[in-house]
């Protein structure tokens, strides 16, 4: 087979901030834009991320300079956008979230964002007003990202499901199972959408047969920070097939 040539200066590149013990999101996000190598590629960066809960040393994992520092190494790659591909901003802060992103782009001048932004994002441009929350985190931390939706953002979560895991290794492992019925579960009343908050689950690979068989839009973490990436670097994120209706407008 003949392989197309095309002008790698024509390329646009986005670099993803990656949790260092997550294993789910770089083949998902590779290929998610598999085929469309003319026009985008992804690299990967990784900062310490091994325990997600609310006692310090996890909440330390999350402070401004390891951020900066994974960066940097983006910014040797010469991409044209960063996205820290984690959910930390669900439980930290929105705002602090939006905080890195301005520090990210002082430091590199490089366009930031990350996935929780992107989901707000993503919400906002479908109109979503309620929302299921499907999780593999701790009661605790799935009661932050609800009041932040709800306080910070007007949205009404309606139902949510965690799996009580603090080892982010441990969320790579969740079976398809497993997230097929937290999303059974949370679908039996109506909602805009679900979603699904983080990036070390395997749940991108569902997306089409979850909002098939729920018929509830799905807004899974990866997902939506291909999505905001592709936009940001003037990529038509329609141009990614197979992955739900966010990328296909329906």
């Amino acid at each position: 087979m003949q392989k197309t040539m095309f002008d790698p200066a024509e390329q646009k590149k986005i670099g993803m901030l990656t949790p260092s013990s997550n294993t789910a999101l770089e083949p998902i996000c590779s290929r998610m834009v598999s085929g469309l190598e003319n026009l985008v590629t992804m690299h990967y960066s990784r900062l310490e991320v091994t325990k997600i809960s609310l006692e310090k040393d996890a909440l330390s994992q999350f402070d401004l300079d390891p951020f900066l520092r994974a960066s940097e190494f983006l910014a040797h790659a010469d991409v044209d956008a960063i996205a820290w591909n984690g959910t930390s901003g669900g439980w930290t802060g929105f705002d602090f979230d939006r905080m890195v992103c301005e520090k990210i782009t002082e430091a590199t001048g490089i366009p930031a964002t990350t996935s929780m932004l992107a989901m707000l994002e993503a919400f906002d441009e479908n109109k979503v007003k309620t929302l299921h929350m499907v999780t593999p985190y701790i009661p605790a931390i799935d009661e932050l990202i609800a009041k932040q939706f709800e306080e910070k953002c007007g949205y009404q979560v309606i139902n949510s499901r965690g799996l009580n895991q603090t080892v982010n290794r441990s969320f790579s492992l969740v079976t398809p199972e497993q997230i097929d019925g937290m999303c059974k579960e949370v679908s039996v009343n109506p909602a805009d959408g679900i979603s699904i908050i983080c990036t070390n689950l395997r749940s991108t690979w569902q997306i089409e047969q979850l909002e098939r068989d729920y018929g509830i839009t799905v807004y899974d973490s990866t997902a939506v920070t291909v999505w905001k990436t592709l936009k940001m670097v003037g990529v038509d994120p329609g141009l990614v097939k197979g992955w739900g209706r966010l990328f296909t407008g329906k």
